[in-house]
C-alpha cells in the first residue's frame, strides 16, 4: 500500500471502479435502459461487502436504496459514491428494518438483497429478461436460489448448499413479516409463485472469527424472539443437538464435499444450533431463579445485517 492511503480509502476507491466499469457483473457491456425495479438492502458497518452487492444491479435496475442502521465504517460512503440512494433507519429488527425497506421504494415490483449478496450476471439476464416480456406478470412472486460462498471461494460451487426465498416480488400483493428475526416475504395463501433459474451468491461468513460473533448475537435474538412467542424447546435436546446438527449439516448440507473445510463447516453449524438450545435452557434456569437474563438491545445486538 503506498504511504497516505489508507485501507478504507482503498475500498472505496475499489467500490467506485466497479460502479464505473460494471466490472462485478455487467461482463463489460454498456450501460443499458434501466427496468422499472426498485432494489433495496439493509446493512451496518459493511463496507467490505456493499460494494460488491450494489455493482451487481446499479447499472439495470431504475433506484438502488440502501436502509442504514448506524454504520461506522465506511459504509454509507461506498454506498452513496456508487450511485445508491441511502437512508437512514434505526434497528428495530430484520423484519420491520425491510419493511421500512419497502416504503422507500417508488416501485410495486421490488428485489430485496442483503449486503452479503451478489446477483450473478445469469440471474440479472434472466430478471432483465422477464420484464421484456409478459412472463413476469404470471407470478406477483418468484424465488430466488441463494448459495453459500466461503471466505476461500470465489463464487458458489455447483454443490454449494442453497436455501430458496422469494426475493422479487409486488409489494402491493405481499410484504416481509414483522418478525425481529425472520426476514421472510408472506404471500397470500392462494398466491402462485415463480422460481427463477439464476442465483444469487452469498458471502454470510466472511472469517471465522465474524461466523462465530455472527451465532452469538443471532442466538440470542432467536431465544428472546422464541419465548416471546412462548415457544418451548425441551432439554433433553441437549443431549443429541450437536451430533445431530453435525451429521446435517456434513450430509445432508453437503459439506462433506468440501473436504477439511466441510468439518470445520459442519462444526460450526453444530454450534450454532447448540448455542441457540443452551441459551434457551439458561434463560429458563435463570428465570426460574428470580434472576432473569439480561441481554443486549436488539440496537446493540445489531452489528451487521
Amino acid at each position: 500500500m503506498r504511504p497516505g492511503i489508507s485501507s478504507q480509502s482503498k475500498i472505496i476507491s475499489i467500490a467506485e471502479k466497479r460502479a464505473q466499469q460494471g466490472a462485478a457483473t455487467t461482463d463489460g457491456r454498456a450501460d443499458e435502459k434501466r427496468i422499472p425495479l426498485s432494489v433495496f438492502i439493509i446493512a451496518k458497518n459493511e463496507e467490505e461487502r456493499i460494494g460488491r452487492t450494489i455493482a451487481s444491479c446499479i447499472q439495470w435496475a431504475d433506484e438502488v436504496i440502501v436502509i442504514d442502521s448506524g454504520s461506522t465504517d465506511q459504509t454509507v460512503t461506498v454506498a452513496q459514491r456508487m450511485g445508491a440512494r441511502v437512508l437512514h433507519n434505526d434497528w428495530n429488527g430484520y423484519g420491520l428494518q425491510k419493511r421500512f425497506g419497502e416504503d422507500q421504494c417508488r416501485h410495486d415490483w421490488i428485489l430485496n438483497i442483503d449486503a452479503d449478496e451478489v446477483v450473478t450476471p445469469a440471474l440479472r439476464d434472466e430478471i432483465l429478461g422477464l420484464f421484456q416480456t409478459s412472463v413476469l406478470a404470471n407470478y406477483d412472486f418468484w424465488e430466488v436460489d441463494i448459495r453459500d460462498v466461503w471466505p476461500h471461494e470465489e463464487t458458489a460451487a455447483k454443490h454449494a448448499f442453497s436455501h430458496k426465498q422469494i426475493r422479487l416480488y409486488r409489494k402491493s400483493v405481499g410484504r416481509f413479516s414483522a418478525s425481529s428475526v425472520h426476514d421472510t416475504v408472506r404471500p397470500p395463501s392462494a398466491a402462485k409463485i415463480g422460481m427463477l433459474k439464476g442465483h444469487m451468491d452469498h458471502r454470510s461468513i466472511p472469517s471465522i472469527t465474524f461466523h462465530y460473533d455472527k451465532m452469538n448475537r443471532y442466538s440470542t435474538m432467536q431465544v428472546q424472539e422464541m419465548r416471546g412467542r412462548g415457544r418451548r424447546l425441551p432439554r433433553y435436546r441437549l443431549l443429541f443437538e450437536f451430533p445431530l446438527a453435525f451429521l446435517k449439516g456434513y450430509l445432508v448440507r453437503g459439506y462433506c464435499r468440501y473436504g477439511w473445510w466441510g468439518l470445520i463447516a459442519s462444526t460450526n453449524y453444530a454450534v450454532s444450533r447448540y448455542l441457540r438450545l443452551a441459551k434457551f435452557v439458561e434463560a429458563e434456569l435463570m428465570e426460574q431463579s428470580g434472576r432473569p437474563a439480561k441481554h443486549p438491545s436488539p440496537s446493540a445486538q445489531h452489528k451487521k445485517a
